[in-house]
């Protein structure tokens, strides 16, 4: 026998196994252009804009079905998102104002109303609801797909993303877009901060809680939600933070305390055992009563434990600069006998616990991400969140988005981009720019007539949902082009100074206007009785949601962004104008909201504006070279005049009526009413109506 035979033997052996991993890798490498990591309603919300632009995308979901996260949270199980569902209204576009649960959709009936009419729904019902929604829409998701590791790699077509999952197979994407929300617990390290119960795993019977002393941590809706849920059954309960309640009806932060959840509040003010104390986190220690420890008070323990509980140590609350033992963070080996006498023997938390519970919220998991594809840490919301561009790309991470809560660092107690009525905006205003970005197709535009604007904008400030929610952040734009304006909706104003190469379209030299939806700068009493502006010529004095229209000769640039006054969503512009705040959110009426707005449009496209009727016009064709240009672009253009082709043929040769072509009105018309002067900078406060 050739002894060469056994090594080429083994050759070919190793050849076979080499090409049998090659293709085994090969086979477990998915490609996509798009990849969404997480199927919570952000990324169902994406998959909707991606699946109907016909795009190649997957959703990658690591648990069994949609919206995991509802299955646990709120642990309370009263989602306190309003869903209301009658409003008077048959209009879907206004209803979905006030419906804070529904994604969009181009189905008129795929509402969240189909699984709970109830106005703060049980939790269970969102993943019932998403359910519904992946399967009518036929959305591409993959369950059980569990990504731990996420990295960038670099080749001659440009950069990409490769997702590994728990078996080793590789998702590679050219845009990856994170949905996967916030899942880790908040937590602060202190000493004896291993006795404290975390939110995400507490129980929820309240009889567990029955004639218990609990402090909580936190001041948040979780913390309200879980005093609530037991404040029939625990003795005292306490809850401790660094800042103070924020009610969101004051704020205006949906994200601050509800009213739904602040039962204690009344309990508090009303002397009934429960309150709320301000301190800092870290600088607090936590300290346990051992078994035949004596107790630091003389009183005598009265509480009876139910039979089969396990006895628990009571809990002592201190500062750390005060122990005698320190054993450093996170020790509960310090125990209630070498507490040291309090600063103050009338201390507020002087009394023992039996709980302390954890309810700080929930942060951003970082831990996936390697070093090439890592989004920094947000630099508001205490870095819990990824830093994010004003289009909602990862600061450093090109081509990697963030959606939903995840991305809420851009507009962080200010505006709703943290739940669901708001981000289902932002995530369209992100695919948008993907369009552009990748396929080259424009932001979405509507081409009006300049004598429409006015129209447009009253139909768009009393009917739109996406600048209602997104109020301060999302705001639509209005190119002026002369006798043209070219409308686009739900820009991210912040992104203005990259305007053209985000939306591709261009501005003109006749400038641009910005319509925002937002509260007022004055922090009044919100139940007092100067709570609200009723007149007109006061409009900018408004405190509650009101639109506010800006005026730019051209478009601002960073620079300008930073330097913008505080509070302001906008750098200065050259005209501003305030319509005023609408008890009703209606702003239709002819003096208070429209003649107003008309005279600013007038101002800043520097053309008549006004409306006139078929004889108006017709005597004004007579008796003036250039009639007004509503005239000029509706009666002289044949729309709203009755006639025959002979009568058209006849004004058309006597030069009445101007050539499809004619761009006069394009010109500032030096002959143009000097009302608009006398003006001034076109605030609401100095204009007079024209009887």
């Amino acid at each position: 026998m050739d002894s060469s035979l056994p090594h080429l033997l083994l050759v070919i052996l190793i050849g076979l196994v080499h090409c049998s991993l090659d293709n085994r890798h090969h086979n477990s490498t998915r490609h996509h252009d798009y990849c969404v990591l997480g199927a919570g309603p952000a990324g169902l919300q994406m998959g909707h804009f991606l699946s109907k632009t016909k795009r190649d995308y997957i959703i990658l979901e690591r648990n069994s079905g949609p919206g995991s996260f509802f299955n646990i949270y709120p642990r309370h199980r009263r989602l306190i998102s309003i869903n209301k569902i009658y409003t008077g209204r048959r209009n879907r576009e206004f209803n979905l104002r006030h419906d804070w649960n529904s994604l969009l959709s181009d189905r008129p009936d795929l509402l969240f109303q189909r699984v709970s009419q109830e106005l703060y729904p049980e939790a269970d019902a969102y993943p019932l609801y998403l359910s519904m929604f992946v399967k009518e829409l036929g959305l591409r998701v993959s369950y059980g797909v569990d990504v731990g590791k996420v990295r960038a790699a670099q080749s001659a077509t440009g950069r990409s993303y490769i997702l590994t999952d728990q078996r080793g197979f590789d998702y590679t994407c050219r845009v990856l877009l994170v949905s996967t929300g916030l899942w880790d617990p908040q937590k602060v390290q202190f000493v004896g901060s291993d006795l404290v119960e975390g939110y995400e795993s507490i129980s929820t019977d309240p009889e567990d809680y029955k004639d218990q002393a609990i402090l909580i941590l936190g001041k948040g809706n979780s913390a309200f939600e879980t005093a609530q849920s037991i404040l029939g059954r625990a003795s005292r309960i306490h809850i401790y933070s660094p800042s103070t309640v924020r009610l969101a009806w004051q704020t205006h932060y949906v994200g601050d305390l509800r009213a739904v959840n602040n039962e204690l509040l009344d309990t508090y003010q009303l002397k009934s055992l429960d309150g709320l104390v301000e301190g800092g986190l870290e600088d607090i220690a936590l300290v346990q009563q051992k078994e035949n420890e004596p107790r630091r008070s003389g009183r005598k323990q009265s509480k009876r434990r139910p039979a089969g509980e396990k006895k628990r140590g009571q809990l002592y609350l201190t500062l750390t600069e005060l122990l005698n033992n320190n054993e450093g963070k996170n020790s509960s080996r310090v125990t209630a006998a070498n507490l040291p006498a309090y600063h103050s023997d009338n201390f507020s938390l002087r009394r023992p616990y039996d709980r302390v519970i954890r309810c700080l919220g929930f942060r951003f998991n970082f831990s996936i991400f390697d070093g090439s594809a890592r989004p920094p840490n947000s630099e508001g919301a205490r870095g819990r969140l990824p830093g994010v561009s004003a289009w909602y790309e990862g600061r450093g991470t090109p081509g990697l988005f963030v959606l939903g809560t995840a991305a809420h660092s851009r507009d962080y107690r200010s505006s709703a981009g943290g739940f669901i009525h708001g981000f289902r905006y932002t995530v369209r205003a992100v695919h948008r720019v993907l369009e552009h970005r990748y396929h080259r197709n424009p932001w979405p535009s509507t081409k009006l007539l300049t004598t429409q604007l006015q129209s447009w904008i009253l139909k768009r400030v009393n009917e739109a949902s996406g600048p209602y929610q997104m109020f301060g952040v999302l705001g639509d734009v209005i190119l002026l082009q002369g006798s043209h304006c070219e409308y686009l909706e739900e820009f991210p104003v912040q992104a203005l100074p990259h305007f053209s190469s985000l939306s591709g379209h261009d501005v003109s030299r006749h400038g641009l206007l910005v319509l925002l939806m937002q509260y007022g700068l004055n922090h009044t009493d919100s139940l007092g009785p100067d709570r609200s502006e009723s007149e007109w010529k006061q409009a900018w004095k408004s405190n509650f949601l009101h639109p506010v229209l800006y005026y730019y000769d051209k478009l601002p640039t960073e620079k300008d962004m930073r330097r913008r006054p505080p509070g302001w969503q906008l750098p200065r512009p050259k005209a501003i104008h305030h319509m005023i705040e609408d008890f009703l959110t209606e702003w239709d009426r002819p003096i208070s909201h429209i003649q107003p707005l008309r005279r600013f449009l007038e101002h800043c496209v520097q053309t008549d504006l006004r409306a006139f009727y078929a004889e108006s016009c017709f005597l004004l064709s007579l008796t003036h070279r250039k009639p007004p240009l509503f005239c000029r672009q509706s009666y002289l253009k044949k729309r709203g005049v009755v006639g025959s082709s002979q009568l058209w043929q006849h004004a058309h040769g006597a030069g009445l009526m101007p050539a499809e072509q004619d761009s006069d009105a394009s010109e500032a018309n030096p002959s143009f009413p000097d009302y608009l002067t006398r003006a001034g900078a076109a605030m609401t406060s100095g204009l007079k109506p024209d009887f």
